[in-house]
């Protein structure tokens, strides 16, 4: 009885797609984060205090605080 092993050439898994490395998924550009991108990718809403609290991370953060919000 012999096994199959897969064909190296051609793609895996079950969409025939391999699977994208962390490093290759984070996209930022080098644009500087503003207190509402804080807000969207915390997933809250735009509203005063939540802004504060953005401005707060960044302040503390820098452009980091957005990179621990976002996969």
């Amino acid at each position: 009885m012999t096994t199959s092993q897969p064909d190296p050439s051609q793609p895996s898994g079950p969409t025939g797609e391999h699977a994208t490395p962390d490093a290759l998924l984070h996209a930022r550009s080098d644009a500087e984060v503003s207190p509402e991108d804080v807000v969207l990718a915390s997933g809250k809403d735009l509203t005063p205090g939540n802004l504060e609290w953005a401005r707060r991370k960044l302040d503390a953060e820098g452009p980091a605080a957005l990179d621990k919000l976002l996969p």
